[in-house]
């Protein structure tokens, strides 16, 4: 959520920012119901005034014995009683106006975040990797003969409907170990602190990482009023939701293996074969939480993170920045880390690290106490993939598949898979 000080200060800067998100400027329409807001605010207090000063002269014309006096004045203070409520009623009305105004305007971008319209205009500023000349035509990975036998789409089907799947045997396990690893990786060497969260959760923790209330029909509710995460984000972020912590507290690095639900609202017809886009997926998500001043390079140690685990599984990847037009409403700036996917002949998106400043941390009203001393701050919070597993496993079947239909698999899983180096082409592990 926006600062309204902020654009009361400097409306111009808050319109500018927004055009290079292509939106029209809003500061006009927000300081005339902010002017609005305060004028009722401070009219419902001197009317509250007023009451009080009637409320103490009652008294005085009882103990004087002027009756008439008396009586007007308590005519008086049960008239003003009902016109305070009033005005603040309308007051509190015009304040939740503006707050359902400021909590649907997306995040302001940073200067170096690259203008543009839509993924076309995102700037890759790393690659790492060659993709693997292959001798022979490369399939997708549910194409593939080790693959068939442990990934199932008709019976998922027939279970849940469509984009989902049900994998076992020697697929599922691959899966798990890719999951491990990962959390592994992110505990032992990168000092992340590894979270179990719920993945049901309030409405109210849904509005605070931002998913809500404009984003409500890309997830998924229950009857009674949870809502089931799209992303660990929204769990590992409200950690600090309401909380004002010690600046020593800070900052908190965050990882967790959760299962993740998506309605995919909107995507009809894109990424139907396979499990490339699916409605209940498991993604290992990095949360941290940091001070103001710390935000943007922990941006790229997160990124980084992300970067490792690739690496260490030996995948060709390339990072982007996503240009205003491409991000997502909470971000500042992103960074998408695209692994190659020789089926397909691209490169696919596998992580998308964001930092958000202090844009949740206003809609959660998390704070942190200055060590120096002074007013509490808003934290600033980031969040990325490290990294969404089922797309982990699509890039490790199809970068290490052989002619015959079986999978090499990456050194660094072997340990996790007994000693098992190959995904035969009968789907057992060998």
């Amino acid at each position: 959520m926006h600062d309204i000080r902020a654009i009361r200060d400097n409306p111009g800067a808050f319109d500018a920012a927004l055009a290079r998100r292509g939106l029209a400027p809003m500061s006009p329409s927000i300081l005339e119901l902010d002017a609005t807001r305060r004028e009722r605010i401070a009219a419902a207090e001197a009317a509250q005034a007023e009451q009080k000063k009637a409320a103490k002269e009652v008294g005085a014309a009882k103990a004087g014995g002027d009756e008439a006096e008396f009586e007007r004045l308590r005519a008086l203070v049960g008239d003003k009683k009902s016109e305070v409520a009033a005005m603040q009623a309308e007051a509190k009305t015009l304040d939740q106006q503006l707050t359902d105004l400021l909590m649907g305007i997306p995040n302001l971008p940073f200067e170096d975040t690259p203008e543009g319209a839509d993924e076309a205009d995102n700037v890759e500023i790393h690659r790492w990797g060659t993709p693997r000349d292959l001798d022979f035509a490369p399939l997708e990975h549910y194409e593939l003969a080790g693959v068939k036998p442990g990934m199932d789409f008709e019976t998922a089907a027939k279970l849940s409907g469509s984009r989902f799947v049900v994998l076992s045997g020697a697929v599922a396990r691959i899966h798990r170990a890719l999951a491990q690893f990962m959390i592994n990786t992110h505990v032992d060497e990168n000092g992340l602190t590894e979270a179990w969260t719920p993945v049901l959760v309030k409405p109210e923790m849904m509005y605070g990482t931002g998913q809500l209330p404009k984003f409500g029909e890309d997830s998924y509710e229950t009857t009674n009023g949870w809502w089931l995460v799209p992303t660990a984000e929204v769990t590992l972020t409200n950690i600090v939701n309401g909380l004002t912590v010690e600046e020593s507290y800070l900052p908190r690095r965050y990882v967790a293996h959760t299962q993740c639900f998506r309605s995919e609202a909107g995507s009809a017809g894109r990424d139907t074969s396979g499990m490339l886009r699916q409605h209940q997926f498991e993604k290992v998500e990095m949360v941290s939480v940091t001070r103001p001043e710390d935000s943007r390079a922990e941006l790229d140690r997160m990124t980084e993170c992300a970067q490792g685990i690739l690496e260490r599984l030996n995948l060709p990847y390339r990072t982007v920045v996503l240009c205003t037009g491409d991000m997502g409403f909470g971000a500042q700036r992103t960074h998408d880390i695209e692994v190659w996917l020789p089926g397909q002949n691209s490169y696919r998106e596998i992580s998308s690290v964001s930092v958000c400043g202090d844009f949740q941390a206003r809609r959660m009203n998390a704070r942190f106490k200055p060590a120096q001393g002074g007013k509490p701050e808003f934290l600033h919070t980031l969040n990325g993939s490290g990294l969404a597993v089922g797309r982990c496993l699509i890039a490790v079947l199809e970068n290490g598949q052989q002619a015959d239909g079986s999978v090499v698999l990456p050194e660094v899983l072997h340990p996790y898979l007994g000693g098992r180096t190959t995904l035969g082409a009968d789907g057992r592990l060998l």
